[in-house]
Protein backbone atom coordinates (compact mmCIF):
# COMPACT_ATOMS: atom_id res chain seq x y z
CA UNK A 1 0.00 0.00 0.00
CA UNK A 2 1.22 3.49 -0.73
CA UNK A 3 0.70 5.20 2.41
CA UNK A 4 1.52 2.14 4.69
CA UNK A 5 5.25 3.31 6.54
CA UNK A 6 6.27 -0.32 6.76
CA UNK A 7 5.33 -0.87 3.33
CA UNK A 8 7.52 2.55 2.47
CA UNK A 9 10.65 0.51 4.79
CA UNK A 10 10.54 -2.34 3.25
CA UNK A 11 10.81 -0.80 -0.66
CA UNK A 12 13.33 1.22 1.03
CA UNK A 13 11.79 4.65 0.53
CA UNK A 14 12.00 5.15 4.27
CA UNK A 15 15.14 4.36 6.40
CA UNK A 16 14.80 1.64 8.86
CA UNK A 17 17.14 0.16 11.52
CA UNK A 18 17.17 -3.55 10.06
CA UNK A 19 17.93 -6.55 12.29
CA UNK A 20 17.01 -9.50 10.08
CA UNK A 21 15.78 -9.54 6.44
CA UNK A 22 14.06 -12.72 4.49
CA UNK A 23 12.71 -13.47 1.37
CA UNK A 24 9.18 -13.30 3.43
CA UNK A 25 10.07 -11.55 6.27
CA UNK A 26 11.90 -7.69 7.63
CA UNK A 27 12.73 -7.14 11.21
CA UNK A 28 13.95 -3.96 12.54
CA UNK A 29 14.06 -1.94 15.50
CA UNK A 30 11.31 0.30 17.26
CA UNK A 31 11.51 4.10 17.48
CA UNK A 32 9.65 4.50 20.66
CA UNK A 33 11.12 1.07 22.31
CA UNK A 34 9.21 -0.33 25.43
CA UNK A 35 12.02 -2.83 26.47
CA UNK A 36 15.67 -3.11 26.11
CA UNK A 37 15.71 -4.91 22.93
CA UNK A 38 12.22 -3.92 21.14
CA UNK A 39 11.89 -5.19 17.41
CA UNK A 40 8.95 -5.39 14.82
CA UNK A 41 8.82 -8.07 12.72
CA UNK A 42 6.62 -7.59 9.85
CA UNK A 43 5.36 -9.83 6.58
CA UNK A 44 6.87 -8.33 3.13
CA UNK A 45 3.71 -8.39 1.99
CA UNK A 46 0.91 -6.48 2.82
CA UNK A 47 -1.91 -7.62 5.32
CA UNK A 48 -3.51 -5.11 7.32
CA UNK A 49 -4.19 -7.41 10.59
CA UNK A 50 -4.84 -10.67 12.07
CA UNK A 51 -8.17 -10.73 10.46
CA UNK A 52 -7.30 -10.15 7.05
CA UNK A 53 -5.05 -13.72 6.89
CA UNK A 54 -6.18 -16.49 5.21
CA UNK A 55 -5.35 -20.76 5.49
CA UNK A 56 -2.18 -19.55 2.88
CA UNK A 57 -0.74 -17.60 5.58
CA UNK A 58 0.47 -20.56 7.66
CA UNK A 59 4.24 -20.44 6.80
CA UNK A 60 4.27 -16.66 6.47
CA UNK A 61 3.11 -16.88 10.65
CA UNK A 62 5.80 -19.89 10.84
CA UNK A 63 8.33 -17.11 9.09
CA UNK A 64 7.67 -14.89 11.49
CA UNK A 65 7.99 -17.07 14.54
CA UNK A 66 10.84 -17.98 13.44
CA UNK A 67 12.47 -14.65 12.56
CA UNK A 68 11.67 -13.81 16.09
CA UNK A 69 13.86 -16.78 17.12
CA UNK A 70 16.48 -15.63 15.31
CA UNK A 71 16.17 -12.11 16.58
CA UNK A 72 16.03 -12.95 20.17
CA UNK A 73 19.35 -15.14 19.51
CA UNK A 74 20.86 -12.42 17.99
CA UNK A 75 20.20 -9.66 20.25
CA UNK A 76 21.45 -11.81 23.63
CA UNK A 77 17.88 -11.74 24.71
CA UNK A 78 16.90 -15.38 23.57
CA UNK A 79 16.34 -15.96 27.69
CA UNK A 80 14.08 -13.20 28.42
CA UNK A 81 11.67 -12.34 26.01
CA UNK A 82 7.67 -11.91 24.74
CA UNK A 83 6.19 -11.90 21.54
CA UNK A 84 2.61 -9.97 20.82
CA UNK A 85 0.57 -9.17 17.67
CA UNK A 86 -1.98 -6.47 18.18
CA UNK A 87 -5.29 -6.72 16.65
CA UNK A 88 -7.51 -3.78 15.61
CA UNK A 89 -7.17 -0.20 17.31
CA UNK A 90 -9.20 -1.72 20.30
CA UNK A 91 -6.31 -4.41 20.42
CA UNK A 92 -3.78 -1.34 20.49
CA UNK A 93 -2.29 -1.83 16.79
CA UNK A 94 -1.40 1.42 15.70
CA UNK A 95 -0.15 0.67 12.22
CA UNK A 96 -2.66 -1.13 9.61
CA UNK A 97 0.47 -3.52 8.94
CA UNK A 98 0.26 -6.87 10.25
CA UNK A 99 3.61 -7.13 13.03
CA UNK A 100 5.03 -8.81 15.78
CA UNK A 101 6.68 -7.59 18.61
CA UNK A 102 9.80 -8.71 20.24
CA UNK A 103 10.53 -7.18 23.40
CA UNK A 104 13.67 -8.77 25.23
CA UNK A 105 15.83 -8.15 28.51
CA UNK A 106 19.16 -9.11 28.59
CA UNK A 107 20.11 -12.10 31.16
Amino acid sequence: MSDCIFCKMIDGVIKADIVLETDSVLAFRDINPWAPTHVLIIPKRHIPTMNDLGPDDTKLMGDLSLAARKVAEREGVSKNFRTAINCGRDGGQEVFHLHMHLLGWPS
